[in-house]
């Protein structure tokens, strides 16, 4: 005859259970693994777009500004799940199929760089105007100054909401799921579907908190460090 368990038991059986824990826990881990791969390729290509575009829209050239401003406003405002639908189900009538994994890179790493770009051009607007007569003044050209001179300074102001939008932007790659990306959500939602159990689901809450603590926490301390030094 079968012991009634109680509440705890229950609970614990329930959403920790160490046996379905254990069966899907390899699944998951190779989630987080895409999870991860997603992550740097979609900072890496945001931040470098966003960077690239702030440098176009600082050569005071309408023709070149105004697309920039058109592109981050759009980008923004846009539903990061509407791109991602768009990319992946729309394109290939169009004949540009692409992979799930690519189709959310894609579409993260142009709204990444919408925040980006309008993140460093508030750190160019914000640098006294002399710093870029002075760098012109010692010999270096326009594009020289912007580099070496304008640049740096603007990245230390843009660093603390930059980091912020990367957070928030890289936590989206769980809408790769809609689109049957193997990341850790859809993952664990599969593993919760076929087991019957919510334990994968919580399993892969904690793979999200593990990967995200350290990143929140890098963020912090550049956001401490940088603006000491501003």
């Amino acid at each position: 005859m079968d012991v009634p368990r109680s509440g705890l038991e229950n609970f614990i059986f329930t959403f920790f259970n160490a046996e379905v824990a254990q069966k899907y826990l390899p699944d998951l881990l190779q989630g987080l693994v895409i999870t991860a791969a997603l992550s740097v390729c979609i900072t890496l290509s945001g931040v470098l777009i966003g960077l690239l575009l702030a440098m176009v829209r600082s050569s005071g050239k309408r023709w070149a500004s105004v697309p920039v401003v058109m592109f981050a406003d759009v980008f923004r405002a846009l539903p990061p799940l509407v791109l991602l639908m768009v990319f992946f189900f729309a394109f290939p009538f169009i004949n540009l199929s692409m992979s799930a994994f690519t189709a959310t890179c894609l579409a993260l790493s142009l709204v990444l760089a919408a925040y980006a770009e309008e993140s460093i051009w508030a750190g160019l607007r914000s640098l006294p105007v002399g710093q870029r007569e002075a760098a012109r003044s010692c010999g270096m050209t326009a594009l020289q100054a912007l580099v070496y001179v304008q640049i740096p300074q603007a990245l230390r102001v843009a660093v603390p909401p930059l980091t912020n939008r990367v957070i928030s932007v890289i936590k989206n790659t769980a809408l790769g799921s809609v689109i049957a990306l193997s990341e850790v959500l859809n993952i664990a939602h599969s593993a919760t579907s076929n087991s019957g159990n919510p334990t994968p689901l919580v399993l892969g809450a904690a793979l999200y908190l593990l990967f995200f603590i350290p990143i929140i926490a890098l963020a912090r301390w550049l956001e401490t460090t940088w603006q000491y030094k501003r």
